[in-house]
């Protein structure tokens, strides 16, 4: 896929999910594909794949910060 068409797929799936639907339909090239998610999570896991997809082919670095807080006891 290019990133053009991931871009196009990342819009429908946010449209989607502000709506609160769990249905989406994607339209690439001369095909077109209804997806169905179970829950809001698995959405946004899919939101994520998508941003990382795009990320890998236009070349730049996705990065993530993990912190690990404790009250020093």
């Amino acid at each position: 896929m290019t990133v053009a068409e991931l871009q196009e797929q990342r819009a429908a799936l946010v449209a989607a999910r502000n709506t609160g639907a769990l249905r989406t339909t994607f339209r690439s090239g001369g095909t077109e594909r209804t997806t169905e998610y179970k829950s809001d999570a698995e959405m946004a896991s899919a939101l994520a794949a998508i941003d990382a997809e795009i990320a890998r082919l236009s070349g730049t670095r996705t990065s993530s910060i993990r912190l690990t807080l404790s009250k020093g006891y």
